[in-house]
């Protein structure tokens, strides 16, 4: 894998976030800078975290600080060891090394402690309203909340049976330990929150030591305050949760220098579905084939789709950092893997739904070798020897019965250019008894070999072509978008049309294709050898991108 350089991000755009920080180190509140990534292992990570990754690693490169990778394992429910590996794997393939890999459920003791030190100050109490209670006496944004009747019980009476839900004597639901702030906050996240809950659930980390378990908003800000983190980095809709944030800091006070939350606007990114849970719907229901399935955003999905890590960087980097939501438009994602794969990769010869070609005039037999380049624009990749005989391949789009206006290519009297072989002029077209097309009778002009003098000579059209005789027959996996818009709604759905899969004819050199190699399909688009289902007798490829992008 391919790391990030602290060169990458010396030189990556500024943002309000780096404003703030560069006037901490001009202060002196901060000499050294400490950013996290903190993913709750309830599943596998998308391109929407990558904008998060990218500005919290590549924050602390840029300022020659520090990024943890913290767990916020705090709901043992919904969280599994597989989403664990494939979180590491996924922050490294991104290009990203974290400092220290930490886990909240290492901090439970000392949220513990912080819980018992707010009942002490009378400023959290154990409240026995069930959830829907709770819920009912929050009131709405348009009116104040309903304090509850076990608000002011007596702190030592709060601690006994705080200590009671500890040792396991309350049912899940039963009890709960809530804030005390201000039930007519008009923050709602203000009134008299739950901090603490009742969970007769295992822990992948602490077993059963645990039967109540911290809520995110009061664990979150104390796993900062413990790990010294300097700026943390939310998304927007974290922003109505800072005042909460600094409330347990200030009233727990056990952190004389309490970190700075600070958000930024989440990534979206039009036909991308960015919701885990409709995401594990499409897994579980089997829309698609699982956490990898190329048309997710997850970023094991874009990997097996044959998106680059330096891409998705660049884009995010692209995209710059913000307060306001936006959406960007998916092509200009697209682009960014374009520019990147562009000079890296080599170009093979490969026809879909093919047409033969016979060349009637030429040896039967006979097999020679036409010289191209890999790639036109990078002359370093070299050149690659391809075969040419008597029967070929060409691709279907390229050749037209009752040509179109303005269509250049092949048709019944009219010549062409075999890239890097010869100028061939269709003669007949050879029907099958059903009206398809069986092959095309052709002539070559030997005396036009590309590479050779023939001035004067020229054509309207190049196409492709591959030698019939050592043509190795691939699988291509076309992928469109995952949503659809419902012309009708106006609402995104499930795209059926998303995969289609096809076949077609590649030039010889693909028989030793690796899983996870990219190609460029000669004038069609960028191809990945698919990682889970190419072997050495059968090539499966993805598309990954077209040639051309739309995007401005």
């Amino acid at each position: 894998m391919a790391f990030a350089t602290k060169e990458e991000y010396k030189d990556m755009a500024g943002n309000f976030i780096h404003d703030i920080i560069d006037e901490d180190l001009k202060t002196g509140k901060h000499t050294h800078i400490i950013t996290r990534f903190p993913p709750e292992p309830n599943g596998y990570l998308h391109i929407g975290h990558a904008k998060s990754l990218c500005l919290n690693f590549g924050t602390a490169l840029k300022y020659d600080g520090t990024c943890n990778l913290r767990y916020d394992d705090t709901n043992p429910v919904k969280e599994d060891i597989e989403f664990v590996k494939s979180i590491e794997y996924d922050v490294n393939w991104l290009g990203f090394q974290w400092d220290e890999k930490l886990w909240a459920s290492d901090y439970f003791d000392t949220m513990y402690d912080a819980a018992v030190e707010l009942i002490k100050k009378d400023k959290a109490f154990v409240c026995e309203l069930t959830p829907d209670e709770i819920r009912e006496y929050r009131g709405s944004l348009t009116s104040p909340g309903k304090e509850s009747p076990y608000r002011n019980r007596p702190v030592e009476e709060s601690l006994e049976l705080f200590e009671k839900m500890r040792a396991g004597d309350f049912a899940d639901g039963e009890v709960c330990l809530r804030a005390k702030i201000d039930m007519a906050s008009p923050n709602i996240n203000m009134r008299d929150p739950v901090i603490y809950r009742v969970v007769h659930a295992s822990h992948h980390n602490t077993g059963d030591k645990w039967c109540i378990y911290p809520m995110y908003d009061f664990a979150h800000p104390i796993e900062d305050a413990i790990e010294g983190i300097t700026h943390s980095l939310c998304t927007l809709e974290f922003e109505d949760h800072r005042p909460l944030y600094d409330w347990v800091l200030d009233e727990v006070a056990f952190w004389p220098n309490p970190p700075r939350q600070i958000e930024f606007a989440r990534l979206n990114v039009t036909t991308m579905l960015m919701s885990k849970r409709y995401l594990k719907r499409l897994v579980d229901e089997g829309y698609v084939s699982g956490w990898d399935d190329p048309r997710l955003p997850t970023l094991a999905g874009v990997r097996r789709r044959g998106y680059t890590p330096e891409a998705i960087r660049k884009f995010c980097d692209d995209i710059g950092v913000s307060k306001a939501d936006s959406t960007i438009d998916i092509a200009q994602l697209e682009q960014c893997i374009r520019e990147d794969l562009q000079p890296k990769v080599s170009a093979v010869n490969v026809v879909m739904n093919p047409v033969k070609v016979v060349i009637e005039n030429y040896p039967e037999g006979k097999i020679e070798m036409c010289t191209v380049e890999n790639n036109s624009k990078v002359p370093e990749l070299g050149e690659r020897e391809i075969p040419f005989g008597r029967e070929l391949w060409i691709d279907g789009d390229d050749f037209m019965e009752v040509p179109a206006r303005k269509y250049f290519r092949l048709y019944p009297g009219n010549e062409v250019r075999l890239k890097g072989a010869y100028f061939i002029t269709c003669n007949e077209v050879v029907k099958n008894e059903d009206g398809s097309i069986k092959e095309l009778r052709c002539t070559y002009d030997p005396e036009t070999k590309s590479g050779g003098n023939f001035a004067g000579r020229k054509v309207k059209g190049t196409i492709h072509f591959v030698e019939a005789s050592t043509a190795v027959k691939i699988d291509v996996r076309e992928y469109g978008y995952l949503m659809d818009e419902n012309e009708e709604t106006g609402e995104q759905e499930f795209n059926e049309e998303s995969l289609v899969e096809t076949w077609g004819y590649a030039e010889p050199s693909v028989k030793e294709v690796k899983p996870g190699e990219r190609f460029q399909f000669f004038r069609k688009g960028y191809y990945i050898a698919d990682t889970e289902l190419t072997t050495e007798d059968n090539k499966v490829f993805n598309s990954i991108v077209d040639l051309k992008s739309s995007w401005k």
